[in-house]
C-alpha cells in the first residue's frame, strides 16, 4: 500500500463511512472481522450460486475458508453437484448475510481451483473425523441408507488408524475470483447504503459506483 492508498484507507476507517472505501478487499476484511465478533453462528457462512448444463440456477450454503486479494476460497468434492457445475461453467456468485450487523455482501466472478499445496495444507488442518468423512462420502450421489455411510466411515477409519490422513484425490478447493463485489448496509425506512465495485477482469483496476437502495 502506497502513502496515498494508506491515507484513503485510514480516512474512511476513521469516518466510519464504508461508502468512502477506495477498494473492496480491505472493506470486506473489516466487515468480516466485525461479523466474526458479532455473529453467534458461522459468520463465514455464504450462499454459493452456480448454474447447471440446462441453465437452471443452483444455490447452497458453504463455508468461507480463506480470502485475500486473489479471491474467496471454499472446499468440496469435485464430483459433487457444485463441483460438476463449476467445472462446466466456471463462474459463480456468493452472498454473505450478517443479520446481527444488518449487512450483506454479494460477490460475482470467475472460478479457479486452488493449488494442490493449498488444498493439502487446509485438509491437514481439519479434524481427523472430518478427514475420514471426506473419504467416506460420495457427495451428492444417491445413498441407500445411513448404515451404508457409517460402514464407509468405519472402513476408512480402520484404513487410516495411524498416521496422517491424506487428502482424497477428488477433494479440493475452489477460489471465486471477484469481478463484482457489492456492499449493502441496512438503514431505517429502507433508505439503505449500497455500493458496488466492478472490474472487467482479474488484475484490472476497480471502479466504484453508489447505487439506489
Amino acid at each position: 500500500m502506497n502513502d496515498t492508498e494508506t491515507i484513503k484507507h485510514l480516512s474512511w476507517l476513521k469516518s466510519g463511512d464504508f461508502t468512502a472505501a477506495p477498494e473492496p478487499f480491505r472493506l470486506f476484511s473489516e466487515w468480516f472481522e466485525e461479523a466474526v465478533a458479532a455473529e453467534p453462528v458461522d459468520p463465514e457462512a455464504m450462499t454459493l450460486a452456480t448454474v447447471d448444463d440446462g441453465g437452471l440456477p443452483d444455490a447452497r450454503m458453504v463455508l468461507l475458508k480463506g480470502f485475500d486479494e486473489r479471491g474467496f476460497v471454499f472446499y468440496s468434492h469435485f464430483s459433487s453437484a457444485k463441483g460438476h457445475e463449476l467445472a462446466d461453467h466456471p463462474k459463480a456468485a456468493l452472498v454473505f448475510h450478517w443479520k446481527s450487523l444488518k449487512r450483506q455482501v454479494r460477490v460475482r466472478g470467475l472460478v479457479k481451483r486452488v493449488s494442490d499445496a493449498e488444498a493439502d495444507a487446509y485438509f491437514a488442518s481439519r479434524p481427523r473425523q472430518s478427514q475420514i468423512g471426506a473419504w467416506a462420502s460420495k457427495q451428492s450421489e444417491p445413498l441407500e441408507s445411513r448404515f451404508a455411510f457409517e460402514q464407509a466411515i468405519a472402513k476408512y477409519a480402520a484404513m487410516y488408524v495411524v498416521g496422517a490422513v491424506p487428502r482424497p484425490p477428488g477433494w479440493g478447493g475452489f477460489r471465486i475470483v471477484p469481478l463484482h463485489i457489492e456492499f449493502w448496509q441496512d438503514r431505517p425506512f429502507r433508505l439503505h447504503d449500497r455500493i458496488v465495485f466492478r472490474r472487467g477482469d482479474e488484475g484490472d483496476a476497480w471502479t466504484k459506483t453508489r447505487l439506489y437502495p
